[in-house]
């Protein structure tokens, strides 16, 4: 055994590096933890994902309530879009210029300063959507980036406290794990919007607490509450690296002597990841899974509407949004990253290629049977969106997560996390602003049953977007995705590269 090997650590491979897809022996105890850290992990990584859970809650509320914002407020698609594009844009930029900052505050101190800046402004938003002002719409687009710049601090704290906790072999089922709690986060959104929009009973055993139907803008009140009531839970309970919870955990980048609490100069943090192009490939395909999802999150509701008039008062859009969603997001998130870790030995190129490739299928199907509502149903439709939306989601969490983990280790996760991030939503602020474009110019007009176009009350034809355009816009980044991620596993094939 070598000097600098523990019996903790997994067995040396040729290339002189551990090698964890070998068979546990009793020398070499594969993912051995001192007594209790496992424990003490876990009420980490619950709060931690409790809290990015609440990000989500106050991110996913937009899309819940996009019919009722552009009915009362008057928006074209375009600028529903625009004001979706404005989060995601602010929200790029911040990943790299936050991801950065992260890895000099730490991932808590960073977490809290977007939880409590994404408070802020959502209820600010919800207080603009009151006023009249002839500014409404510029002041909702600034308030909205604002917001995305202060969630910017979240994913990069969330993955550089997690990668001092996790190793690499245990990182891929941990992101599919993480991607449940932030699941957890739509589901209440949807769960939310639907009891708001319609009332609700709880039948105690004296008396029956009722919640009237209540406005749309309350979506924006509520999770500001909630995320800071969470917020306040981590700061008690969390920890930014196991050694101040009394462990230590030495990474496959690391030596024993190694200081886990050491920063690097930000400026070698800058050219480290920078230099390496296996961060740029992950950041392309990850602009894919930017656009795609996105596709799907800010504009199924709003497509199930008008194609398909199916609204909250349904029981399929309920299914759809509480259940299926997140369901489906949180297996495709688990399964991956337990495939990942467990049969590809921690290589996360050949299972993203496969979800990137899954994603094209259902996307093709779709434009095919439901590309319009000429053919298919709302349950068919409801299905292959749901194929998308897995496969999506699933690379999210191996790219977005994993990976970031493997390239930027714990002392460089942060940055890794944000500039793979950003590109995420360069790819979902095209998928706001540029949709709604499209929508605008090729908007199909809706018929009567005697075929006549059906008009307002101010006389204008009602108009609904184009599903077949909506499928068709994801097709080239699936193929993108697909072709990237090909690539990195083909070319680094039995290598231990990380990111790969």
């Amino acid at each position: 055994m070598p000097d600098n090997q523990t019996p903790n650590d997994p067995p040396l491979g040729p290339d002189g590096k551990p090698d964890y897809g070998a068979i546990a022996t009793p020398e070499h105890p594969l993912f051995h933890h001192d007594p209790g850290f496992r424990k003490r992990r876990g009420r980490n990584w619950f709060l931690l994902g409790l809290t990015y859970a609440g990000y989500y809650l106050c991110r996913y509320n937009l899309g819940i309530i996009a019919p009722e914002l552009k009915e009362e407020l008057n928006l074209s698609n375009t600028q529903y879009g625009a004001i979706d594009s404005a989060r995601n844009g602010m929200y790029a930029i911040g990943q790299f210029i936050n991801g950065l900052f992260t890895d000099k505050l730490g991932g808590k101190r960073a977490m809290t300063i977007g939880a409590v800046g994404t408070a802020i402004l959502n209820a600010l938003f919800g207080l603009a959507t009151m006023t009249d002002i002839g500014i409404i719409f510029a002041l909702l687009v600034v308030i909205r980036g604002l917001d995305g710049y202060a969630q910017a601090f979240g994913a990069p704290g969330m993955v550089k406290i997690n990668t001092a906790w996790f190793r690499k072999q245990e990182r891929g089922s941990f992101a599919g794990i993480f991607g449940i709690m932030i699941n957890l986060g739509q589901m209440a959104a949807g769960q939310l919007g639907g009891l708001l929009a319609k009332g609700f009973a709880i039948p105690l055993i004296f008396f029956t607490f009722k919640v009237e139907s209540m406005n749309w803008r309350v979506m924006f009140f509520i999770p500001a509450v909630v995320v800071v009531v969470i917020v306040i839970l981590m700061n008690l309970g969390v920890k930014n690296h196991p050694e101040e919870a009394g462990f230590r955990v030495v990474h496959d980048d690391e030596s024993h002597d190694d200081d886990p609490h050491a920063h690097h100069v930000l400026s070698d943090v800058f050219r480290t990841i920078t230099k390496n192009p296996i961060v740029w490939i992950v950041a392309g395909a990850y602009f894919c899974t930017g656009f795609i999802r996105t596709a799907i999150y800010s504009w199924w509701t709003i497509y199930l509407l008008e194609t398909w008039n199916v609204g909250k008062e349904a029981k399929l859009w309920w299914w759809t949004a509480v259940v299926l969603l997140p369901l489906m997001a949180s297996f495709g998130s688990l399964s991956s990253g337990i495939y990942s870790d467990k049969f590809c030995k921690g290589s996360r190129a050949p299972v993203a290629a496969f979800l990137y490739l899954m994603q094209l299928v259902f996307i093709i199907l779709a434009m095919l049977m439901v590309g319009s509502s000429s053919m298919g149903s709302a349950m068919l439709a409801v299905i292959l969106i749901l194929g998308i939306h897995t496969g999506c989601n699933a690379t999210h969490s191996i790219l977005g997560t994993a990976a970031a983990m493997d390239l930027g280790g714990r002392k460089m996760a942060g940055f890794a996390a944000g500039v793979i991030d950003s590109f995420q939503y360069f790819g979902a602020m095209l998928a706001g602003f540029g949709l709604g474009r499209l929508f605008d110019i090729f908007a199909i007009a809706q018929l009567d049953d005697a075929g006549e176009p059906l008009l307002n009350d101010a006389g204008e034809a009602v108009k609904h977007i184009d599903g077949a355009i909506w499928f068709a816009s994801m097709l080239p980044w699936a193929i993108l995705g697909t072709l990237l991620m090909s690539y990195l596993w083909v070319a680094h094939r039995g290598k231990s590269t990380p990111g790969t």
